[in-house]
């Protein structure tokens, strides 16, 4: 069993801990910055950015490694338990600028023992080895402190733990925590995809192993009678191997008769409803093997869709084993549904709740365009729900069924962005080791949603106006034109006729979206929806910390409703978590929640009577006074609103929202006759 790398202190001035390391023959003098100076902004960005294109081991070596980085401390390490709850498995251990490999342990008398036991956070800021005297060889002779955290599924179920560990003293901090807290369940949730993908694949390999080792023939065909996979009862049975017969007509394996009856069969379960598309072949088939003599066989046919194209299972069996044969089919659909129900599990949706009357314009527009294959240009500020929205017209749409690929096009970077939306062929750039499919392939019969499309490099455009107008494309490196079958939703927070303007955005490719624009109303144009989804949020961060939290009063809702809300749905949903998080005594604590900007402070106009000026002022005079000012903003950048020394640079707000606060307080310029 592994043990902590021994180091020893060798000093330390006021600002800088000094420490000598013994590693590979050579002593590195290492300096290390206090607690004190951290930079959560940084320190979050150095662990996402250092984590973001990893998964799997490379994802937790990644984690651990920026994770002692960017909180500056000497070990970092993630776990998961054993065999036996009592020990653990490093998947990654940092220790001292390196890697610690196959490090497992039992947490008897450890610190991780109380982390496992009572599954919550522990942190012992100091004095660590006088609280664990016994666990001085497996931690070090010189550790301090020690932070660690349960990593837990959906279900409660302890998978391990991630911990950091220092020689100095680790304070409570909640910076600290806060990036702990967030990296932790980042790390609880690539455990669990592991888990789950582990599962899948070995329920994946049951069922091939099951098929092949079924006595009956299964064989898998498409609408043009090509086979797809034949089992080992289907090689013997038309004597010839599998890779002889993949892809290929197997129509001359059957008489004429058999053939023609087979195609009508398959047309006929075309026409069936769905969870019906299955029958018995009456009078069975004429079977030809390559070289053996004609057989008749009892068979059935179901028909189920792959990647939105029609495919057939054949199954050829004797008589004798129908009873046998009919038990591994039920297992397999069983088996196939239940994997189905797992994945979608695993997706998260949550509801668009709003009665206001510029949300339910919004839900009658989704409901008129969802039953269309319209292509659908959401628009609205940041934070208002839009992709809820895009997600409510495939849920309602005929495509419910097929894929929702979601691409962040602000998120990919502009040289990998034409791979990401059509994929590559291996060898076309230097790094594609293999051929990777892109987002429209794996849309193909269902909905790809484009967020922030604004930000979409001009050439890159111009290939995806094809695919609107053509449906079809080629991946990179490739001179095979592909077509798909994919409807389009797109959504942007970016004013796109300013873009137009300024050359940014073509055009052509604008009114190609523009076929049905969809507008998420602002949450301050929507103040009476606040309340519902207040409680709404409020319910659901109470389950997720286990606590019993009153109903919001209605001194609540109006002091939510008085606030602007630039950060819209989203910005309220942080609020009531946070809310949620400092409650006490069952009770939001929305003085703590709500940021310092929401209280409005007016100028004293009436300086002789200081009581005036402490008047609270009611929301017409608010308005009143946010209208001045926007109006003063415009006055000074000459009615301009968007770009350089534009107003809305002079408010410091997103010129769409600039423009949807000019519309809701009816701003108008004179113009003089």
């Amino acid at each position: 069993m592994h043990r902590f790398p021994h180091h020893f202190l060798c000093g330390r001035t006021s600002d800088t801990f000094k420490f000598l390391q013994w590693g590979g023959g050579r002593i590195t003098l290492l300096n290390r910055t206090p607690l004190l100076d951290l930079d959560e902004d940084a320190a979050l960005r150095t662990i996402f950015e250092g984590t973001a294109k990893e998964t799997g081991e490379r994802f937790f070596r990644a984690l651990v490694e920026n994770l002692a980085g960017a909180l500056n401390v000497h070990g970092a390490m993630v776990t998961r338990c054993g065999a036996h709850q009592r020990e653990l498995q490093a998947l990654a251990f940092w220790m001292d600028g390196r890697f610690v490999e196959d490090y497992r342990f039992d947490i008897t008398g450890t610190p991780c023992e109380q982390v496992i036991e009572e599954c919550r956070l522990i942190h012992f800021p100091d004095r660590l080895l006088d609280l664990f005297p016994s666990d001085s060889d497996a931690m070090g002779s010189d550790l301090v402190s020690y932070l660690g955290m349960p990593l837990q599924d959906v279900d409660g179920k302890i998978l391990g733990h991630m911990a950091v560990v220092d020689r100095r003293p680790l304070p409570e901090d909640s910076r600290l925590l806060a990036i702990f807290r967030i990296f932790a369940a980042r790390a609880a949730a690539e455990l669990q995809r592991l888990s789950c993908e582990a599962e899948l694949r070995q329920r994946e390999d049951k069922l091939n192993r099951l098929v092949d080792s079924a006595m009956d023939a299964i064989v898998e065909l498409d609408g043009q009678f090509r086979a797809g996979r034949i089992n080992s009862a289907a090689e013997a049975a038309f004597e010839c191997p599998a890779g002889q017969v993949f892809g290929r007509d197997l129509s001359r394996f059957f008489t004429a008769d058999s053939r023609t009856k087979l195609r009508d069969l398959m047309k006929h379960l075309e026409s069936r409803p769905e969870g019906r598309q299955y029958l018995w072949i009456a009078g069975g088939l004429a079977v030809c093997p390559s070289q053996g003599a004609r057989f008749s066989a009892e068979a059935t046919l179901s028909r189920f869709d792959s990647h939105g194209k029609s495919c057939f299972t054949l199954i050829l069996r004797n008589v004798n084993d129908r009873i046998e044969a009919e038990r591994k089919i039920q297992s397999l659909t069983t088996q196939a549904e239940y994997l189905k129900t797992e994945i979608k599990e695993l997706r998260h949706f949550e509801p668009i709740i709003g009665r206001s009357g510029a949300m339910q314009a919004v839900l009658r527009d989704v409901e008129q365009v969802a039953p269309t294959d319209a292509t659908v240009l959401i628009l609205g500020e940041t934070g208002t729900g839009k992709e809820l929205i895009a997600r409510a017209i495939h849920a309602a749409s005929r495509r419910r069924d097929g894929p929702f690929v979601r691409v962040n096009c602000a998120a990919v970077p502009a040289h990998l962005m034409e791979s990401e939306f059509f994929g590559h062929e291996k060898g076309a750039f230097t790094g594609a080791t293999q051929k990777r499919e892109g987002r429209f392939a794996l849309a193909d019969g269902g909905t790809i949603f484009l967020d922030e499309i604004g930000e979409l490099s001009i050439d890159l455009q111009a290939k995806l106006l094809r695919v609107l107008q053509e449906g079809e494309f080629e991946a990179v490196g490739s001179s095979r034109t592909r077509k798909v079958d994919v409807r389009i939703l797109a959504a942007t927070n970016c004013d796109l006729a300013e873009s137009i303007k300024e050359g940014r955005f073509r055009e052509d490719l604008f009114y190609r979206l523009y076929v049905f624009p969809i507008v998420v109303p602002p949450l301050r144009d929507r103040a009476e929806d606040i309340p519902l989804l207040a409680s709404a949020f409020a319910l659901r961060y109470a389950k997720e910390v286990g606590r019993a939290i009153e109903p919001p009063s209605a001194e609540y809702f109006e002091r939510l409703q008085a606030y602007h809300w630039p950060g819209n749905v989203r910005e309220l949903q942080n609020v009531i978590e946070r809310a949620v998080i400092t409650s006490h005594d069952g009770r939001l604590n929305l003085a703590r929640a709500l940021p310092e900007t929401s209280i409005v402070r007016v100028p004293c106009v009436h300086p002789d009577d200081p009581q005036a000026c402490r008047r609270i002022r009611t929301a017409a005079e608010l308005r009143e006074e946010e209208r001045r000012n926007i109006v003063l903003a415009l006055e000074s950048a000459n009615w301009r609103v968007a770009g350089e020394g534009g107003a809305a640079r002079l408010l410091g707000m997103n010129a769409s929202t600039l423009n949807s606060r000019i519309r809701a307080l009816g701003i108008q310029r004179l113009r003089p006759c």
